[in-house]
């Protein structure tokens, strides 16, 4: 029994939170873009994103780079929403969160555009197209 009610609690917890899940709520959303900084307030408790224009077809991959102070912020998943059904269509990755406690993180997001699995830019056109979006949050 407790066997069999640990695998149902896994399999809960691997269907409804972190990386991957639908999130259908963005809260706040911030955009942001390869080599800009972009200062985020919000409140403490309130849910926030930030967004970066991608198109995986053409090579974007973005990540985030570390997770924030957990003190300050947790990250809940990243979602991507297409701006149309086409194939190849490009879009939006967003970066979901909630404000946990007043205080700053920075919160990094990288396109390593066309790059393997490794992650690192193969060539001098790879490094060039690849980039940080920063984000200044601050929990107020």
């Amino acid at each position: 029994m407790i066997r069999r009610t640990a695998a149902v609690l896994t399999a809960l917890l691997i269907a409804g939170c972190g990386a991957g899940s639908a999130v259908y709520d963005y809260g706040q959303v911030t955009e942001g873009a390869k080599g800009r900084t972009v200062k985020v307030e919000i409140g403490k408790g309130q849910r926030f994103s930030l967004e970066v224009d991608d198109n995986p077809s053409v090579g974007d991959s973005w990540e985030l780079v570390e997770l924030p102070d957990p003190k300050v912020a947790s990250y809940i998943s990243k979602e991507r929403e297409a701006k149309s059904d086409q194939p190849g269509a490009s879009g939006a990755s967003r970066f979901v969160f909630n404000a946990k406690s007043p205080g700053t993180t920075t919160i990094k997001l990288f396109d390593c555009w066309r790059c393997p699995r490794d992650r690192v830019p193969v060539d001098e056109q790879s490094k060039q197209n690849s980039g940080e979006a920063v984000f200044q949050v601050t929990v107020e």
